[in-house]
């Protein structure tokens, strides 16, 4: 199995211009256009414009992902939170029924039955 780069950027000739394209391996087989430009002159300035992005387009890449990992952790918290009051409600909910079970208990009153 070959390693290729998630991102890269390809050049094509269109009969006069050259258009720059980054692109995206979406599968094993399937690659993705993520972002275009028509209308080089030269094959150099479609390379040139093309290294250019895709450097700008894999820091904002990264900055994206750093905010969505950010917001992710926030959320995650904000459950874990949730999910231990939850649990200490349930704790108290239970202690508190298993208290009334055991005063019930304690009030019953056998003697009256045996007097009929």
């Amino acid at each position: 199995m070959t390693q290729t780069k998630k991102y890269d950027f390809r050049v094509v000739e269109d009969k006069t211009t050259w258009t720059g394209q980054i692109t995206r391996r979406q599968s094993a087989r399937k690659i993705v256009v993520s972002k275009t430009q028509k209308g080089f002159e030269t094959e150099a300035e479609a390379i040139a414009w093309g290294e250019t992005e895709l450097k700008s387009f894999l820091e904002n890449l990264v900055k994206r992902n750093e905010r969505k990992a950010k917001g992710r952790e926030e959320r995650n918290k904000a459950a874990e939170e949730k999910e231990l009051a939850a649990d200490v409600w349930r704790a108290a909910r239970d202690e508190k029924a298993a208290a009334e079970r055991n005063s019930d208990d304690d009030n019953l009153d056998y003697g009256s039955d045996a007097e009929r």
